[in-house]
């Protein structure tokens, strides 16, 4: 079975009042060419307990896009000294808007990124203010223009729906602006509110209001709606993608195979029971690396139990749901058994359906995906 593998940039222009990613603001070159180095030292010198080929290389962040093509070009080296890498293996690049020029661009692709995310999630300039995004809504325009302009085929949006004073004209406006751009991929997310981020701060104290969760779920079902009447496939609760499309990477955790990450916060699976994590702090990671240590705070074995848990639920955030018969050969366990009561009442709440050995989540249960998955946790 193939691999996927994770590098995570931590560092941001700015950091948006709404994340509570393991980020870093981008204060000195100097910083950002001594995590790139502890990055390249922990790929070489760590003890992959997968052998597979890589199939998905994803860089994350923070804002993987303000790198240098060298700094990437380092990067990519250290993984091929250590894996092998498939000849057409998908290879994300995430990227802000006004992060990129067109001679950058064309650099990223000819080191093989052919995937751009594109961190755009509104294309309201109030809006963008309120998320301390750093960019306006011409940055977005421009940007995508110049991921075309330099070759990019395979494009992914990123949008956020239920923001704080956002209206259903708003959000149709967004939907309707990106459908008009054309991506291959689009990923549309409700916003969710973190303690302790900022904007989370501002809503307690009354500085923005809370979002409207009932407006938020008109939110989800205008998109699935327009984005799915415009080419566009639903593979899994907040991906659309054209036919081929599907981000291969991302699937990966949805198929619970096995994914090896690098970098600060990094997390990894090794696509059978055993799990690790990295230290969350920039200066602590870079620190541990350049005394020889590993980065490494968190491993679990994970129990059968726990494995066929989040099989379950990971299986049902896709359209094609789980699979019945292979979940009982997996784990030797019957969920419409041990589940029997709690299933027949999202059954009768019109939130699964179960057909032909399958469990899926209806449209109204992909809207309280998080209410079906705690029947399960």
């Amino acid at each position: 079975m193939s691999i996927g593998i994770y590098i995570h940039i931590p560092f941001c222009k700015s950091r948006c009042s709404y994340c509570d990613f393991a980020t870093d603001v981008y204060r000195d070159e100097a910083r950002v060419e001594s995590y790139i180095s502890s990055l390249c030292s922990e790929i070489q010198n760590s003890k992959s307990e997968v052998q597979d080929s890589v199939e998905t290389i994803y860089f994350g962040g923070g804002t993987p896009s303000l790198l240098s093509a060298k700094q990437l070009e380092k990067v990519l080296d250290a993984l091929h000294k250590k894996f092998s890498i498939q000849e057409k293996a998908e290879f994300t690049l995430e990227m802000n808007p006004a992060t990129v020029s067109l001679s950058k661009l064309k650099d990223f692709k000819s080191l093989g990124v052919n995937r751009a995310s594109f961190g755009v999630q509104t294309f309201n300039d109030r809006a963008l203010k309120i998320l301390a995004r750093g960019h306006d809504a011409n940055d977005a325009r421009q940007t995508f223009k110049l991921l075309r302009s330099s070759g990019f085929e395979n494009i992914s949006f990123d949008l956020i729906g239920g923001l704080p004073d956002q209206t259903l004209k708003d959000w149709k406006k967004n939907l309707d602006e990106a459908l008009k751009m054309n991506p291959e991929h689009l990923s549309l997310y409700l916003l969710e509110i973190t303690e302790g981020t900022p904007l989370a701060n501002q809503i307690h104290s009354k500085r923005q209001p809370m979002p409207d969760e009932d407006l938020a779920g008109d939110m989800y079902e205008m998109l699935v709606e327009m984005v799915t009447g415009n080419g566009f496939e639903q593979y899994e609760i907040s991906s659309f993608a054209k036919p081929g499309f599907e981000s291969k990477h991302n699937n990966k955790y949805w198929l619970f195979e096995a994914v090896i990450g690098f970098g600060v916060s990094a997390h990894s699976f090794n696509g059978i029971n055993k799990r690790w994590s990295n230290e969350r702090d920039t200066d602590k990671y870079i620190s541990i690396i350049q005394n020889g240590k590993s980065p490494i705070v968190e491993r679990e074995n994970l129990s059968k139990e726990q494995l066929s848990i989040e099989f379950g639920f990971l299986s049902l955030r896709l359209m094609k749901g789980l699979n019945l018969t292979e979940y009982r050969k997996r784990f030797g366990r019957d969920l419409m058994i041990e589940y029997n009561e709690d299933l027949r009442n999202l059954k009768n709440l019109g939130l699964i359906e179960v057909e032909n050995e399958t469990l899926r989540l209806t449209r109204k249960g992909r809207l309280y995906s998080n209410e079906v998955f705690a029947t399960f946790v």
